[in-house]
């Protein structure tokens, strides 16, 4: 059985064996950064760097079906590009100039099967800080993140985010476009901004995590796979910077988040909220993950950051066997910590529902309220969605269906609204009372 691979973000193909084609797009997926950020030292330029590594998978489809995937494969797709640069190269009239270069930042991949792992480490940590550069809006962030450190083709992304390939391959080309127009060099943050910068990457991290944790269009509740993307980048990240506790604070957020997904979706594929989720499909071996890694951002001291008290109230719900476990007097806690770290209408809307659950919903509508006032929040789904559980909790079952109801109009994730459709029904004073 055979299967057509396609060159990621062109129209080149090989056909190679099924079998074959799923392991040379698993080690791309691992590698590919890699690959790109040496290929990026050795030319000084990324877009260049891309395009040699894709030439080499290229060589590797055609390769690896005959002589297998070899022992170092990151190291073999180096040399290929490197190969390729130095065949550009002695056709261009400024050959000398690019020799020296190349020689310079020669880490002797062709002669030495072990590749340098430190050099290496530092050539992504410096491939990171670019795709997440402030110099490019956040959508150009996170396509290039997706594409270059992830391994993702245009195709993948773009149906990640419900939108045209074109339009993913322009944002991507103008990501690379206004990089070597801005002249940003290929290094590492100095100590004065390496902060600012790592919250950058930090965010478009957590960005690609959201969208596949709920899915903000479409048809699927959850993409989980660009979630796992997100969690592989976020663990590379994390041993880069080892002494950056908002870098562990973020792998443990996500890992107890992912934790749950077995349990978010039922049978029918349709949304099953927190209070009726079957807590023993919880994945035991994530939340183990997870909170391990909060407990080394906790280690490293100082006062929580934005992710880490995320990441703790995230631990409040996975620590609890049942919903009445539930410590929400300490979440709600957190939340209050969080909107003076980060404040934000988000937030406040979830203290809201933190604060209705450990204190009544009565309590949560009137921590509710001065959110609806708020320009940012008028064509958001929660907000309704929130008012709609807290009113039903109180009896009032007709105002609860009204605010369901906007809700499903606000949303453009199919399973999100089919759920909010399904609680206004059940919400219908008419209709036997509040749903089970």
């Amino acid at each position: 059985m055979t299967d057509e691979v396609q060159r990621p973000g062109t129209g080149t193909q090989a056909v190679v064996s099924e079998d074959v084609a799923r392991s040379i797009e698993t080690v791309w997926r691992l590698e590919a950064a890699k690959v790109v950020a040496t290929l990026t030292r050795m030319v000084g330029d990324l877009g260049r760097a891309e395009d040699l590594a894709q030439d080499a998978l290229v060589e590797a489809m055609q390769s690896w079906p005959r002589t297998g995937i070899p022992r170092n494969p990151a190291a073999w797709l180096t040399s290929v590009g490197k190969r390729r640069a130095i065949d550009a190269w002695r056709r261009d009239e400024r050959a000398a100039e690019k020799y020296a270069l190349i020689a310079a930042a020669d880490t002797g991949t062709e002669d030495r099967p072990e590749p340098d792992e430190e050099r290496i480490d530092d050539d992504l940590l410096r491939l990171v800080f670019i795709c997440c550069h402030p110099v490019l809006p956040q959508p150009s962030r996170v396509a290039l993140a997706l594409r270059v450190l992830c391994g993702l083709s245009t195709e993948e992304i773009a149906r990640a985010y419900l939108v045209p390939p074109a339009t993913i391959g322009q944002r991507i080309t103008r990501a690379k476009r206004s990089l070597a127009a801005a002249g940003v060099p290929f290094e590492v943050p100095e100590r004065a901004e390496f902060d600012e910068r790592l919250a950058s990457v930090l965010e478009v991290v957590y960005l690609v995590f959201n969208e596949g944790y709920a899915a903000t269009a479409g048809d699927e509740w959850m993409r989980p796979v660009l979630a796992e993307d997100a969690m592989r980048l976020g663990r590379v990240l994390a041993e880069l910077v080892p002494d950056r506790a908002e870098a562990h604070a973020l792998v443990a957020l996500m890992e107890l988040h992912a934790s749950r997904f077995a349990a978010r979706r039922g049978p029918d594929g349709a949304a099953v909220p927190l209070a009726a989720q079957d807590r023993s499909r919880w994945d035991r071996l994530l939340i183990a993950h997870g909170l391990e890694a909060l407990r080394r951002a906790d280690a490293l001291g100082g006062e929580r950051g934005p992710y880490a008290l995320q990441a703790a109230i995230a631990a409040c719900h996975v620590r609890a066997l049942t919903v009445e476990d539930t410590d929400w007097e300490q979440i709600a806690a957190l939340y209050d910590a969080l909107s003076e770290r980060m404040p934000s209408p988000v937030v406040e809307l979830n203290r809201a529902v933190a604060v209705g659950m450990a204190y009544g919903p009565e309590a949560g509508l009137e921590a509710l309220e001065p959110l609806r006032s708020v320009k940012e929040m008028k064509g958001y789904a929660l907000l309704p969605a929130v008012r709609g559980d807290l009113l039903e909790r109180m009896g009032l079952l007709a105002e609860a269906r009204e605010q369901f109801l906007a809700a499903a109009s606000l949303t453009a994730n199919e399973r999100e609204r089919d759920e909010l459709v399904r609680r206004a029904a059940g919400a219908d004073p008419l209709g036997g009372g509040r749903a089970s």
